[in-house]
């Protein structure tokens, strides 16, 4: 015997959801209303079996489904990539809608010089990487905004006032006390130079983005040839960006170790509190 395609629950429910389904069920339950009989009702309950039996397993809906989905998900994130605009001060904002400016004025100038009806993919990916200018420019001002709430200097002072207070110590156990303190500061610092270092790094990448732009834009205008369009380098512009963000998260650990190292000297100055007492 034949064994029924398996069904996913996620399109099962899509599936009941459609206003086909619904509208259907209603249907019937009127004509059962009208002619005052069960009848309609139970022809309704088979269908609705045999709908939902079939539908959800067919691939075509299952296809139609992931369409939609995909669609869903894309408007989200336009939706909150457009709020996340809206916060930037005015400088980023410029920034931002400069560059989309710009974007659109390529794919105008592509189809005006080249007579082309269809942007080609390559030139259409700067869609993308709009997007990731976006997404880059948001870390960049957080980690900018957190450079600049930090005295620095004030730390390293500590820090060097922590390592005399070691070469000071009384005993042992203010020894390690101070010496716990100067690790924790280590940290710090060592924290604030990987930040520092990732802020410098999107900064060049952001730069990298609006360079490459200005650079397509003038090849369409003065040499608007696909050929000649085509043989700019997109692919190296994507591979920096995606080395950048996977840079990112593997730093993106270091501001919960700030606020670690944060705890730790609170720790610190209690523990120091209670041994002077």
């Amino acid at each position: 015997m034949p064994q029924l395609p398996k069904i996913d629950l996620k399109y099962l429910k899509e599936a009941f959801k459609e206003p086909v389904n619904f509208w259907g069920m209603a249907g019937f339950a009127v004509a059962a209303a009208y002619v005052q009989d069960v009848t309609p009702l139970v022809a309704a309950l088979a269908a609705e079996g045999l709908y939902l039996a079939t539908v959800p397993a067919s691939s075509i809906y299952r296809r139609l489904v992931d369409r939609r989905e995909k669609q869903r998900l894309l408007k989200l994130r336009e939706q909150q990539r457009e709020a996340l605009i809206k916060v930037f001060d005015p400088r980023e904002r410029e920034a931002v809608e400069y560059l989309r400016w710009m974007k659109n004025q390529i794919y105008s100038n592509y189809k005006k010089f080249t007579n082309a009806k269809q942007i080609p993919s390559n030139i259409q990916s700067l869609d993308q990487r709009w997007e990731d200018f976006v997404d880059l420019l948001d870390v960049y001002r957080r980690r900018k905004h957190h450079l600049r709430s930090i005295n620095r200097q004030a730390v390293q002072n500590q820090l060097m006032q922590a390592e005399r207070a070691v070469e000071g110590s009384r005993d042992d156990r203010e020894r390690r006390i101070q010496q716990s303190n100067v690790e924790i500061l280590k940290r710090r610092v060592a924290a604030f130079q990987d930040i520092e270092r990732s802020v410098k790094l999107v900064e060049g990448q952001l730069q990298s983005i609006e360079n490459f732009f200005g650079l397509v834009n003038d090849q369409v205008v003065t040499l608007p040839t696909p050929e000649r369009v085509s043989s700019l380098d997109f692919e190296q512009l994507s591979d920096s960006i995606a080395m950048t963000k996977q840079m990112l998260e593997e730093t993106s650990d270091t501001f919960a170790a700030l606020d670690s190292h944060n705890r730790d000297m609170g720790k610190f100055e209690l523990l120091l509190s209670n041994s002077s007492k």
